[in-house]
């Protein structure tokens, strides 16, 4: 296989999607997200937060002083890919989303994540 053809067959693979928590052990808080590629996510948030470069201050300067260990990242719930290919998830995503921080509630005191206003 040729380096164009190794490159349409990544762009055609389905990465695994889904919904994540990003949970403080120490204190419980969680944060709840959705992505169409969970390890990549999950990846980025891991790096930003080793080098000081995640965009919540408040779950940054925790896991400064808690350190990596302190913090899990988990996968909550899957979305089975469909056949068609130039499928949209994003729509499912956001409601499968919703419907994770309506149960689980991270906000304040319990989570990191910030309530929408509609």
């Amino acid at each position: 296989m040729n380096k164009k053809e190794v490159t349409k067959n990544y762009k055609q693979t389905i990465q695994p999607m889904g919904v994540y928590q990003i949970k403080n052990r120490k204190n419980g808080k969680l944060y709840i997200g959705s992505t169409k590629n969970l390890p990549g996510k999950i990846n980025s948030h891991k790096f930003q937060l080793k080098n000081g470069l995640h965009p919540h201050r408040e779950m940054q300067k925790e896991f400064h002083e808690i350190g990596e260990e302190g913090f899990s990242f988990d996968v909550l719930d899957r979305l089975e890919p469909r056949e068609d290919l130039n499928y949209d998830y994003t729509e499912e995503l956001k409601t499968l989303e919703a419907m994770w921080i309506e149960k689980l509630r991270p906000f304040g005191e319990k989570g990191y994540n910030r309530r929408r206003t509609h």
